[in-house]
């Protein structure tokens, strides 16, 4: 070859191994061609080939055992050098061929229509084959040349249109599907299988470069990370872009899965310490095993994702998919579209109960808090402890909270006109902090039911508050100008500070019940809510306990000064039926003038 020839030879190569078609599993869309070629030409070989530079691989075959042969004497290399067709009517009586491995095998006809490139490169051969010497016709040379455009289109559909990333320049999530689809097709049912998902950053992480980085940083961060995961791969081995800042690989399950986790876990710490990037983004590496003829594909990528972002809590940054985990998630989201159906059909699921709040003093009860209870027809009882924190992260926070607000002062009107003037509390999110219009909302309940607004009082969580300070304390404001009450709900779990809980305008602190329940044997925690209360009583702000069991414990809080307390030992969440014959028998036994201690004591003996 001259120089020249070297240059476009070097050049075709190039070419050929960005489409990255070399060792990809076979192709549905490929074979169906190639058996097409076979049925033209009435042959027993046909094969899409494929010129490396060392032999021939095949990307689609039929009639042929073997993956790829030499390139050495092979026609179809002479195919590809020369862009043109050809046909070898017997070959062995020409005397370039009748030595090449295709004779050796007993091959005597052939056939090869180029496969070129739009931009001028030869990447191989569509070829058929015969035993037996034969002419090919006009119209058959015609039919293979339509045959090897078709496969042409079918690379081009690929890579320009849906199958590789622009940006990594990597086969792409649609392409990630159907290779593993073609894959199920090839390995033996039951076999093992791995998919390998690599995170390169978190949303968070990605968001908060993008305030201060220009729109190339997304753009640098995967050319890099793909140039530098594939450096690690081993031949043959494919790699993924399936989401803007997710690679994923197939590869064969090792021996051992957590062995395997750690040899990637030395890559990742390697490759992190290399990266320009490692002090604004986190890798993270989810490892998810499938069995071949059992999983489903985006479910595989699903379970890779899902341990991905487990690993950001691994020290190694590495995981391994976990059934357990999955299924609480999975679990989690079913939840989610089954309260939604809930709230819309107004099944009769949904229901509140209310728990008492009781003045230490007086021994009265003074108010409820109005509690949110679900029964599912097939789950049964799901606790609020699971449901509520999965509901206050979504989109149904808002309609979740109308609903109770609703149903609330809905029961507090009837109530109201039983004789029964009881202050209701009712907790809100810190996505209902943002709503621009919660207090209207609110007010409008209220007129519609005819009830003074300082009827009612809205429970706030120290850590709903401190998310968006700026935002909540204008809804804040809003909702005390309104006449409506507020407490901080879940006091000592937060991380507000006292300056910004002296400017809050909350007429009520109530203390966790964590520092309520075995607060008579600990002694510093006495010590923790005694200042509680006094801070609490500085600032002007009433203080009601949370999850009180015990006389003994009652007993301390009358000591610290607490003015209310709710829990077990009063009553457990009431049905709204319940609670007027319940607060008649609390009135019988806590007698106006006595301690209440003693009055409360009087009624559960």
């Amino acid at each position: 070859m001259t120089h020249f020839d070297h240059s476009f030879e070097a050049k075709r190569l190039a070419a050929l191994h960005r489409l990255n078609l070399l060792d990809t599993p076979p192709s549905e869309s490929f074979d169906r061609i190639t058996r097409m070629a076979a049925r033209v030409f009435n042959l027993p070989i046909a094969a899409v080939s494929l010129t490396d530079s060392d032999r021939q691989w095949f990307k689609s075959r039929v009639g042929v055992e073997h993956s790829s042969i030499p390139r050495s004497l092979a026609p179809c290399a002479g195919v590809a050098e020369s862009s043109a067709a050809l046909v070898i009517a017997d070959m062995l009586a020409d005397p370039l061929y009748r030595d090449s491995h295709l004779a050796r095998g007993g091959v005597r006809f052939y056939a090869g229509a180029p496969l070129v490139t739009l931009d001028g490169h030869c990447l191989g051969a569509m070829c058929v084959l015969g035993m037996e010497p034969r002419q090919a016709t006009p119209e058959e040379l015609a039919h293979l040349a339509d045959l090897a455009a078709m496969v042409m289109a079918q690379i081009e559909l690929q890579h320009a249109l849906g199958r590789i990333d622009p940006i990594s320049g990597l086969p792409n999530r649609n392409q990630f599907i159907e290779d593993f689809q073609d894959l199920q097709r090839v390995l033996p049912a039951g076999s093992a299988g791995m998919v390998v998902l690599i995170n390169l950053a978190t949303p968070e992480q990605i968001s908060n470069a993008a305030r201060v980085m220009n729109s190339s940083y997304l753009d640098d961060l995967v050319s890099d990370g793909a140039r530098k995961v594939g450096v690690h791969l081993r031949p043959g081995r494919k790699l993924y872009h399936v989401a803007a800042t997710q690679f994923a690989l197939i590869a064969p399950a090792p021996a051992s899965l957590d062995g395997y986790a750690a040899v990637l876990a030395e890559r990742l710490s390697a490759g992190a310490a290399e990266s320009s990037a490692r002090f604004v983004a986190t890798p993270t590496v989810g490892v998810a095993p499938f069995v071949v003829g059992e999983s489903d594909c985006l479910d595989v990528l699903r379970t890779a994702h899902s341990a991905a972002l487990d690993a950001c809590d691994c020290p190694s940054r590495v995981a391994v998919y976990s059934r357990d985990g999955d299924a609480a998630y999975q679990r989690r989201f079913a939840l989610l579209n089954e309260f939604g159906a809930a709230l819309e059909r107004d099944s009769g699921q949904l229901r509140l109960v209310y728990q008492p709040r009781v003045d230490l003093k007086s021994g009265a009860c003074v108010g409820v808090e109005a509690l949110l209870r679900w029964t599912h027809p097939t789950l049964g009882v799901v606790s609020p402890g699971e449901f509520m924190p999965v509901v206050e992260q979504s989109s149904m926070a808002r309609a979740a909270t109308f609903w109770v607000l609703s149903q609330a002062i809905a029961q507090q009107g009837v109530w109201r006109r039983a004789g029964l003037g009881l202050k209701m509390s009712v907790n809100v999110s810190a996505t209902n902090l943002l709503e621009p219009d919660f207090v209207p909302v609110i007010e409008a309940i209220l007129a519609r039911h005819r009830l003074p607004a300082a009827c009612l009082e809205l429970e706030i969580t120290e850590s709903a508050i401190m998310a968006q300070p700026r935002k909540a304390n204008a809804t804040l404001e809003a909702i005390a100008a309104a006449g409506i009450g507020l407490a901080i709900d879940d006091f000592g779990t937060g991380y507000s500070s006292l300056a910004y809980l002296q400017s809050m305008p909350a007429d009520v602190v109530k203390i966790d019940q964590s520092f309520i329940r075995e607060l008579d044997g600990d002694e510093r925690r006495q010590a923790l809510v005694s200042t509680m209360v006094k801070l609490s009583h500085d600032l002007g702000l009433r203080v009601v306990a949370e999850g009180v069991e015990s006389a003994s414990v009652l007993t301390l809080l009358e000591r610290f000064g607490c003015d209310e307390a709710q829990g077990y030992l009063f009553a457990r969440p009431l049905e709204a039926d319940s609670l007027p014959a319940w607060r008649g028998a609390a009135r019988q036994g806590a007698a106006p003038g006595t301690p209440a201690r003693r009055g409360w004591l009087a009624m559960l003996s």
